[in-house]
């Protein structure tokens, strides 16, 4: 009897731990299939703006072509500066217009480079650069380049002029660095993230911005940063750089 006791004992806790271990099966296949629903989710809210292979749906900024200065080549957009017609800048822009988003993208720049990413840029006759309209987010050759000696607020992923990074994160010049920024005008917060680490947080709009304004380079242009929604712009600061994996989620 004692035996039959032990035989059934042994048989209910075997059968237990089947069904514990269907039960974990079965959450580990649910939590699997959240996960995989949950980034191809994403996945689909993130909209490429640059496919690796051509320019469509970038335009120069005031114009309807754009030069062999901006290429699409080893799937990055590459600018170098032609040796010949350089009376003015050529920046490229987004055809489409943005509001409240996050951009996400990797820059790599020449040795003691400039370039820039803006938001918010209007075009028109009376505006003959992005930068008139569109605040930007430094991309520079720390090392290198004069501008870093300027102030921490021209430094690589600063606010131009206006906030400074936190620290500097940058990769030398010639390599890769990721960057995500963050534009949202409903929340009325930016914030920049490279190479993984938030540097730089502000206002979009209101008092806290216009005293940022106040005090930058831009004070008395009139149309700078007045506008919530525009083109992202790249900038031609005259210096070689590099851009890649661009993409875009609306807010």
């Amino acid at each position: 009897m004692k035996k039959l006791v032990i035989i059934g004992c042994s048989i209910l806790a075997l059968t237990a731990c089947k069904n514990e271990n269907k039960e974990s099966e079965e959450i580990k296949v649910a939590e699997n299939t959240e996960m995989k629903s949950s980034e191809a989710k994403e996945d689909q809210e993130w909209q490429e703006l640059f496919n690796g292979e051509n320019l469509d749906g970038w335009k120069a900024f005031n114009k309807d072509s754009i030069s062999d200065q901006w290429k699409a080549e080893n799937g990055a957009i590459s600018f170098k500066p032609s040796a010949e017609n350089r009376s003015k800048t050529e920046n490229l822009i987004t055809k489409e217009e943005f509001e409240n988003f996050e951009l996400s993208l990797e820059w790599k720049i020449s040795e003691a480079g400039n370039s820039g990413i803006m938001w918010a840029v209007q075009e028109g006759e009376k505006y003959n650069e992005p930068y008139l309209t569109g605040p930007e987010i430094q991309v520079l050759d720390n090392q290198r380049h004069p501008d870093a000696k300027n102030g921490l607020n021209r430094t690589a992923g600063a606010l131009y002029d206006m906030i400074p990074p936190s620290e500097d994160v940058t990769k030398p010049a010639g390599e890769w660095n990721k960057e995500v920024i963050h534009i949202n005008y409903k929340e009325n917060k930016g914030w920049v993230k490279l190479n993984g680490t938030t540097i730089v947080e502000f206002p979009v709009h209101g008092e806290e911005w216009k005293n940022m304004v106040s005090k930058s380079k831009f004070s008395e242009w009139e149309g700078f940063g007045a506008s919530q929604k525009g083109h992202i712009a790249l900038q031609d600061h005259g210096d070689p750089v590099w851009y890649r994996n661009i993409k875009i989620k609306q807010l």
